[in-house]
C-alpha cells in the first residue's frame, strides 16, 4: 500500500484544520454556541496550523518543508494543551477573564481586528457544549492531536515526492 506524500498529507491537514474553523463559526452564528477565551484561542491556533500547513504544501523541495513542518509542531501541541485546560480547569471556573487565553487574545488584538471570528462572547463554564455527547473541546482535542501526528510523519517524512 502507497502511502501519500508529505505534501498531500500537509494539504489534508490544512484543509481540515480549515473546515473545523469554518464549522466552529456556523456553530457560533448559526446555532448561538458562543466562544470563550479558550476556544477563541484554540480558533486562532487552527487557523494558523491551516495557513502554515498549506504553505509547507505548496513548497517545492523537500527539506524546508520538513522544517516548517517542525516548526507548526509546537502549535498544534499548544492547541491541544488548550482544549485539555479548557476542559479540566477553565470550564469548572466561574471567570476566563485574564486567563493566558484572554491575554494572548488581548495581546495579539485579534478580538477587535477580526469581532466575528475572534470576539469572546462567553464565559468557559458558559461556553460548555458536546456534539454526540462528546465535548466540544474533545474534538478539538482530536484535531491537534491528529494534527501533531501528521506534522511529525512530514517533518521525518524522507519522501520528497511532489
Amino acid at each position: 500500500m502507497a502511502m501519500l506524500s508529505p505534501r498531500v498529507i500537509l494539504a489534508g491537514l490544512g484543509l481540515g484544520c480549515a473546515a473545523s474553523v469554518a464549522a466552529a463559526l456556523l456553530a457560533q452564528h448559526h446555532f448561538g454556541m458562543q466562544p470563550c477565551p479558550w476556544c477563541i484561542l484554540q480558533r486562532f491556533l487552527l487557523m494558523v496550523i491551516a495557513a502554515l500547513s498549506l504553505t509547507a504544501a505548496a513548497l517545492p523541495h523537500a527539506l524546508p518543508r520538513r522544517i516548517l513542518s517542525a516548526l507548526i509542531l509546537p502549535l498544534a501541541l499548544s492547541g491541544g494543551a488548550a482544549a485539555l485546560w479548557q476542559h479540566f480547569v477553565a470550564a469548572k471556573s466561574d471567570s476566563c477573564a485574564l486567563t493566558l487565553a484572554d491575554k494572548v487574545i488581548t495581546f495579539l488584538a485579534i478580538d477587535t481586528r477580526w469581532p466575528e471570528i475572534f470576539e469572546v462572547r462567553a464565559s468557559c463554564a458558559d461556553a460548555a457544549a458536546s456534539i454526540m455527547g462528546v465535548p466540544f473541546e474533545f474534538w478539538s482535542l482530536a484535531l491537534f492531536a491528529l494534527a501533531s501526528l501528521v506534522l511529525i510523519y512530514s517533518a521525518a517524512s524522507t519522501d520528497s515526492r511532489a
